[in-house]
């Protein structure tokens, strides 16, 4: 089947996380991603993120140059690599040729240095007016508050993500995953396939300015906390999820399992699987709004059932009386679900040399589509992997340039 996107050229002049997250999602729905990289630093800093995988196997530290960062197995998958020194004229002429033939630009540097450097929104539109030029930075091209680096942590500091779990009156809790480095691209994502269809029917591109903060706070503001605070509902609530009761994750003898019980139909279902069906006529559990008044007591009789029964006879309680109810799975465990793994919501990484006799698995796309192939089947390509081909090939460049090129450390 065809790609969605096939037919699609995106420049990625993308690094480490947010950016490259971006250009893979583009690049598994058909994009022709080339990502452009910078000789004198060894390419994207994700090239060298501890453990390595090559033909020794996985390895801590880099022990050869077989070695590939699993960081970059996963986010470089079906890519092309060309290297380019931005910083000198010819370099900076390259990526102007290249922009002349893409439809799409992602970068992520920090707000202000493209311009600086010269390859900027307005320093590109002149050489392709159809130009879609997606920015991620931590704090948008417009922010009038706060600027400089901007890693996840600080997003998720800065955006409240991190006083919305954990206990009331407890320190903030980072989330496990760099979610501020994974929101973004997906939004950066969606306002460059906008601006593609407004290009279709405009012939115009556009500067797509996508800001970290704003990307994760937007989802913060989903729900509303600031209601909550003028009522004086807890907004940290640990466990369990008092306004909506029962709500909420609970140990069993063997291990943790969650449930999600706020209507009254799967609310009595709790209590008919607890052994105490009576409470459903109950005027303290019979309804909502009954059993958000009385969560603690409800959720004390749940957490004290569970105790003395393992995870897998609690939920197989629960699910005979309809509760929506699971396991709280291993990230491990989670990854090689077999169901996610057939639809390609998880697939495995490949090393561009072949067999390693190591099985890892990185993301696919969380979508299947009925008309349309997406997948990530291509290996990661090694650092400059695709010069020749891309200059020569979709550039139209003589030997003798690109010969030039080499010589100069330019690429």
């Amino acid at each position: 089947m065809n790609r969605p996107l096939d037919g699609l050229t995106v420049i990625d002049l993308t690094t480490a996380l947010a950016g490259p997250y971006a250009t893979l999602l583009l690049a598994g729905l058909g994009a022709r991603v080339i990502k452009v990289e910078n000789p004198a630093t060894g390419g994207d800093a994700s090239r060298n993120n501890s453990p390595y995988l090559g033909h020794e196997g996985l390895r801590v530290q880099r022990s050869s140059e077989d070695d590939m960062s699993v960081s970059i197995l996963s986010r470089g998958r079906n890519k092309e690599s060309i290297t380019l020194d931005l910083k000198d004229p010819r370099g900076r002429q390259v990526l102007f040729d290249l922009a002349e033939k893409a439809d799409v630009l992602v970068e992520n540097y920090s707000a202000g240095v493209t311009s600086r450097l010269g390859i900027g929104y307005s320093d590109l539109v002149d050489v392709n007016p159809r130009l879609i030029y997606t920015s991620i930075s931590g704090f948008g091209a417009t922010y009038k508050g706060r600027n400089g680096k901007a890693m996840d942590t600080i997003i998720q500091a800065l955006s409240g993500v991190m006083m919305t779990a954990g206990e009331p009156g407890g320190g903030p809790v980072r989330f496990g995953l760099p979610v501020g480095d994974l929101v973004a691209p997906m939004f950066a994502v969606m306002g460059t396939l906008a601006a593609v269809i407004q290009c279709g029917a405009t012939g115009r591109g556009q500067h797509v300015d996508v800001s970290m903060l704003g990307s994760l706070t937007s989802l913060v503001a989903a729900e509303p906390f600031d209601a909550f605070e003028m009522l004086g509902l807890p907004l940290r609530t640990g466990e369990y999820v008092p306004r909506l009761a029962p709500f909420g994750t609970f140990q069993a003898r063997d291990g943790w399992f969650a449930l999600c019980a706020p209507t009254d139909k799967f609310a009595h279902g709790v209590l008919a699987a607890i052994g105490r069906p009576e409470l459903a006529s109950d005027d303290r559990f019979s309804r909502r709004d009954g059993r958000v008044h009385h969560s603690t007591e409800l959720h004390a009789m749940i957490a004290e059932w569970a105790a003395g029964l393992d995870v897998r006879e609690t939920i197989a309680a629960l699910e005979t009386n309809g509760v929506p109810v699971a396991e709280v799975r291993h990230p491990l465990d989670a990854v090689h679900d077999q169901g996610v793994r057939d639809r390609g919501e998880v697939v495995a990484l490949r090393h561009p040399s072949g067999e390693t006799g190591v099985e890892l698995f990185g993301p696919g796309l969380p979508f299947v589509m009925s008309d349309a192939e997406t997948t990530l089947d291509r290996p990661a390509p090694r650092l400059g992997q695709h010069n020749d081909e891309i200059l020569r090939g979709l550039l139209g460049y003589s030997e003798a340039q690109v010969d030039e090129l080499k010589r100069s450390a330019v690429l």
